[in-house]
């Protein structure tokens, strides 16, 4: 609980194994990460994998403003201090990889090691956006911000589960993914991520990471090009490898999560 708010976490694997926290993205929740999870925690590590705000129906603030990164941080922060108080080895996909950047940046006493999964350090992406074909892989950003209409447009079944299908989701998982998006709150609660951009203060994204840090791309994301991955590692102060996965969608947690799992592990058990 943090704020007034109650999140839903799932906590599994060895209590006593090293914690692994999963920060998952838009449009899902916690469970895009089962499958990695349960790689981890075979191998003796525990895995806590937070519904984040918006998306657990106890934590679903109504003003887009409680949506800014800086609580977004918050939430990631509470939930270490009440899984022990860390190190943690933090990973994030998609939005959850933003917030994971700028939590490493920002808390790197509690943060042991980075695993950014698609999306690059928040400065890298903006830089990104005035030197390459980015802006127009974002233009959904922009969409997102009108009131209800995506909202209105992404409950309906298969309007999501078109976009998920064509941006490279597996069926099942798109299956899962646009059950929950059935609940136009919960759509709401993950928009708001997006529509609080405008209210974030640039310079709260804009630290450098002095942990050591593994970026997963993959080729065949439609919605991340390669310059803003390129620009990383002018923002990270540590040690630093890319992975780039070869035909793989943005959905790499669920297309591949046994890849994925096998990095996250050869990166933790490294550092």
């Amino acid at each position: 609980m943090r704020d007034g708010l109650t999140f839903d976490v799932r906590d599994q694997g060895p209590i006593d194994g090293e914690p692994v926290v999963l920060l998952h993205g838009f449009p899902q929740d916690s469970r895009s990460w089962d499958g990695v999870a349960a790689k981890l925690n075979e191998a003796g590590y525990r895995t806590i994998a937070p519904d984040q705000r918006g998306y657990s129906p106890s934590a679903r603030p109504l003003r887009r403003r409680d949506y800014r990164l800086f609580h977004l941080v918050a939430d990631v922060e509470a939930l270490i201090a009440k899984a022990g108080g860390g190190p943690v080895h933090l990973v994030g996909h998609d939005w959850g990889a933003a917030v994971a950047w700028a939590s490493a940046a920002r808390h790197p006493d509690v943060v042991r090691t980075l695993t950014a999964v698609s999306v690059p350090h928040p400065a890298a992406f903006l830089r990104s956006m005035i030197t390459s074909t980015q802006l127009f892989k974002s233009w959904y950003m922009l969409a997102f911000q009108l009131p209800w209409i995506p909202e209105r447009l992404l409950t309906v079944p298969a309007v999501s589960n078109a976009v998920l299908r064509r941006t490279g989701q597996t069926p099942a998982a798109a299956a899962r993914d646009v059950e929950r998006m059935g609940d136009r709150l919960a759509v709401r609660g993950g928009l708001n991520w997006y529509r609080s951009l405008p209210l974030n203060d640039p310079r709260s994204s804009l630290g450098r990471v002095e942990v050591p840090t593994l970026m997963v791309w993959s080729d065949a994301d439609v919605a991340i090009g390669r310059a803003a991955v390129d620009a990383n590692p002018r923002y990270v102060a540590a040690p630093y490898r890319l992975k780039t996965l070869a035909g793989v969608s943005h959905w790499i947690p669920d297309e591949v999560p046994d890849e994925l799992a096998g990095l996250i592990l050869g990166h933790v058990a490294q550092n």
